[in-house]
């Protein structure tokens, strides 16, 4: 059961940081899983639990990343990353491909969310056309985040993005991947089980947003009309 991160775990990811190479990592590989692996394997367990106990239809797995980088994409860095996350998702060949539940923990704070910073352009294609076919739903999804604080959305825009059908729908319209994300720095919820119910209940909010581009992704792609 997940019992919130001992908040050395803050320590371990600057030590990682700065000394980021085998002989300080082997040193502290205990600290590692102490203060870092078991804790966010508790909690994804914990929250995939909870979230697929109440939406058992989704088909979601979940999955911790590992702190080791992969010796081909090194590109000068060391070779063990600085922070790790869960995520809570279909299973996708592709990484990101697919809407995304995530939690993340970095030497800087935290942050968690929903994404889909790897979308496939057919798939943004088809958001776009959907919101030009009937915008009304989309809209409604857009209001009710505005009516919140808890999460913004973020993601890359296109250098010359389309007119969207209405000003409501332009940031979404405009977006090539996006993430609707809470960010904050290190703060006491970490280190409390109450961790686990904010990211449950954050995933609860977001799921509407989920299943509507999971509905779009079915649509035929406008790109290729006739096909």
């Amino acid at each position: 059961m997940f019992q919130g991160f001992p908040p050395s775990v803050v320590d371990f990811m600057w030590g990682i940081r700065f000394n980021n190479e085998k002989g300080w990592f082997e040193a502290h590989k205990e600290d590692y899983l102490t203060t870092l692996q078991r804790p966010m394997k508790a909690l994804c367990g914990e929250v995939y639990e909870r979230f697929t106990d109440r939406h058992p239809d989704l088909d979601l797995i979940c999955k911790v990343s590992r702190i080791y980088r992969d010796a081909r994409r090194l590109f000068g860095r060391g070779p063990y990353k600085d922070h790790l996350w869960l995520s809570i998702h279909q299973p996708a060949e592709a990484p990101g491909s697919l809407p995304t539940f995530w939690f993340e923990l970095t030497p800087e704070g935290y942050s968690y969310g929903m994404g889909f910073w790897e979308a496939p352009a057919g798939v943004m294609a088809r958001l776009r056309a959907r919101m030009d076919r009937d915008p009304a739903p989309m809209e409604k999804l857009a209001r009710r985040l505005n009516r919140q604080r808890q999460f913004a959305l973020e993601g890359t825009d296109y250098k010359r993005p389309a007119a969207a059908p209405s000003g409501l729908l332009q940031p979404w319209y405009s977006k090539r991947n996006f993430v609707l994300i809470h960010e904050a720095a290190h703060e006491e919820l970490l280190w409390s089980r109450e961790l686990a119910d904010v990211l449950t209940e954050g995933f609860e909010f977001l799921l509407p947003y989920y299943a509507y581009i999971l509905s779009v992704s079915a649509d035929p792609d406008p790109r290729f009309p006739d096909a």
